[in-house]
């Protein structure tokens, strides 16, 4: 019988996503949701909604469920997934767990177990094992926790004389990380490609594969962007890896949606089990976008005791899907986390997006940082990377940074248009790509015009026109941007035509210094008028078209898929510090929201240059902040246990005299 009520115990687009699924299909959703996410916007979505203390806390949203009268849980990905107690608690509460049994979760969650079971079913797999891991003379190797998983852990060695420490950091790393210290080692395959099978099975012994998905795009053992069908897989080879997937399905006793993901040698194309993912995959759209199938809908069904509705020879593949992760993370800075809130939100329309921002959402750094996933269909791939690359260009994320630029720079290198992807790729292209790019003439432009029309003062004899007697001043706006400070003067009105004088360069050395723009300035025509969110700004002939969002004295600006913050201070007014402080000042601010850890220093201390101060924590990951310059610590604002916003003051360090 199918179920009337089903409680998600997850949060974020993937509650989003199912909580639409199960509208379709009439049955009514439960979310759960923690004190940071009241306002979420899949609290708003459900039919209910109910507090929990966490969303790690089986106990409590297994207490969520039966108070909301629902039949069902489904755990979504990530949190509770592959928590294999949790889905026995559940069988034992009388609710059904949307995934498989908790023995098949145990199966496959341990690497080593997994890896002689599906061995067993006749599945290749890397050469490889636990025993004599200090004798392993077949190089290069990959040391991997047994328990772990996203690549965490993961050394790789490249001789035997590497070994005897890469062992000790990795079960170190892995009894921090999982409690369980044992490990595993394999053959390394060179530039390898990594391709997943979509498998499907039911409680009545059919079993289907879905086709493959592509995931050699990835930083750091992170997807980043996932397409389907493969650009490299034959169907010879389609063929033999969804019976190879499928037999480790069967393996296990698997029920429900699943993922088997190979390694695959880019130049033979021998393929080897890796891991199976028990549980739905973020990179699912792109299988239901070429398959047609709705996968949230078949885990349901199937949860709820119905067969699979077709067979194997049913399935068929249709053009082809890509997809792209939005991160709030700042490649510039080395891809550490964001936040903020949002100010302004233009998501694609002519695309699949799987998203939770809502404008006025606040994005901190408790949870994973994905924001969203921009999914392009077509009926080639060529055509679907392009329509990728144009949604990703409509899309406008003001008040929080996003890899947006990254992932367009991505899609335009020549190997991923041509389809010649391994997982090292990115991480190679990574130097030559342009993530800090100076801020452009119509931004500041466009930000100086912007203030011009909003001035501050209310007195009209105060009002920055540039009205006098005889010929009109100039306004001179200094904006402080992430890449220094710009001096930027207009005369005359933005909406009837007003001129803009620009600096001769931007600062190209970070410093921030004023006197980098000592070179003579241009003048250029301009016009600018704003209505309902956006910003036409005409210079010099060129028209320019901008979503704005203003929060206090910083303006952000957005367009084609890039987004600037630049906050003005007006030349003479009070407390007008930035003629003096930029990049280069004393001021030391926080590179990513997060937690104090560690602060290293007391008030007073005298530091050198490039001395570590204070270490942020997000994302369960550290970063360590230091002196910009030899002085002494005359303030230090923060403690450890203390959270603080992107660029919050984290201490400032005076230059001695």
């Amino acid at each position: 019988m199918m179920f009337s009520t089903v409680l998600i115990a997850n949060r974020g687009e993937i509650a989003v996503r199912i909580i639409r699924t199960l509208r379709s299909m009439g049955i009514a959703s439960v979310a759960v949701y923690v004190e940071a996410d009241a306002g979420a916007l899949h609290v708003r979505l459900a039919d209910h909604a109910l507090r929990v203390p966490r969303y790690l806390d089986m106990e409590a949203v297994i207490a969520a469920a039966q108070s909301s009268g629902a039949q069902a849980v489904h755990p979504g990905y990530g949190f509770l997934a592959e928590n294999a107690e949790f889905a026995r608690r559940c069988a034992a509460e009388g609710l059904a767990f949307i995934g498989p049994p908790a023995e098949a979760i145990e199966a496959m969650g341990d690497k080593i177990r997994a890896k002689r079971t599906v061995a067993a079913a006749g599945v290749p797999v890397v050469p490889g094992g636990i025993s004599d891991l200090a004798s392993w003379n077949d190089f290069p190797a990959l040391i991997k926790p047994s328990a772990g998983g996203g690549g965490k852990g993961m050394v790789l060695v490249r001789s035997a004389a590497e070994l005897p420490e890469a062992l000790a950091s990795a079960r170190r790393t892995a009894e921090a990380a999982f409690g369980d210290g044992t490990l595993l080692i394999e053959r390394y395959i060179e530039n390898p490609r990594h391709i997943e099978i979509q498998v499907l099975a039911d409680a009545h012994g059919n079993v289907v594969h879905l086709g493959e998905r592509e995931c050699s795009l990835q930083r750091r053992h992170q997807k980043i962007i996932e397409e389907a069908p493969s650009p490299f897989v034959t169907a010879e080879r389609r063929q033999a890896m969804g019976a190879a997937a499928v037999e480790a399905a069967r393996s296990v006793g698997y029920t429900g949606a699943g993922t088997v993901e190979f390694i695959v040698d880019g130049r033979s194309g021998d393929y080897h089990f890796m891991e199976m993912n028990t549980r739905l995959q973020v990179e699912h759209p792109v299988t239901e976008l070429v398959t047609g199938l709705d996968l949230v809908e078949l885990q349901v069904r199937v949860a709820a005791g119905e067969p699979l509705p077709f067979g194997q020879d049913s399935v068929r593949l249709r053009g082809h899907a890509v997809e792209a992760r939005v991160y709030a993370e700042d490649p510039a800075r080395g891809f550490l986390p964001t936040g903020g809130r949002v100010l302004a939100l233009r998501e694609p329309s002519d695309v699949r997006v799987d998203s939770s921002l809502t404008e006025g959402l606040v994005v901190g750094s408790d949870f994973d940082p994905m924001l969203s996933k921009v999914i392009a269909w077509a009926e080639d791939r060529s055509s679907a990377l392009r329509s990728l690359d144009r949604a990703l260009g409509s899309a406008a994320v003001l008040g929080v940074t996003t890899n947006i630029p990254f992932l367009r720079a991505l899609l335009a290198e020549p190997d991923v248009v041509a389809g010649a992807l391994d997982t090292g790729l990115v991480e190679r292209v990574l130097p030559s790509l342009p993530l800090a790019a100076p801020v452009p003439d119509e931004v500041l432009a466009a930000a100086a015009l912007a203030f011009h029309t909003t001035p501050r003062a209310k007195d009209p004899w105060e009002i920055a026109d540039g009205w006098r007697v005889g010929e009109p001043a100039w306004t001179t706006w200094r904006l402080e941007s992430r890449d220094g400070i710009h001096e930027v003067g207009v005369r005359g009105l933005p909406a009837s035509g007003a001129e803009v004088r620009l600096p001769a360069a931007s600062p190209s050395d970070g410093s921030g210094a004023v006197g980098a723009q000592a070179a003579p300035a241009r003048i250029v025509g301009a016009r600018a008028v704003a209505e309902g969110g956006e910003l036409a700004v005409t210079l010099g002939g060129r028209a320019f078209r901008f979503t704005a969002a203003r929060e206090g004295e910083t303006l952000w600006l957005g367009r084609e898929g890039q987004a600037w913050a630049l906050t003005r201070h007006r030349i003479g007014d009070p407390g007008d510090r930035a003629g003096a402080a930029g990049a280069g000042d004393g001021v030391v601010r926080s590179p990513m929201p997060g937690t104090v850890l560690l602060v290293k220093v007391s008030q007073g201390d005298q530091v050198s240059e490039g001395q570590p101060l204070v270490i942020v924590e997000a994302m369960k990951m550290e970063h360590t902040v230091t002196a910009p310059m030899a002085g002494v610590i005359s303030e230090l604002p923060v403690k450890a246990g203390q959270s603080v916003d992107m660029d919050a003051v984290l201490a400032v360090v005076d230059t001695e005299e």
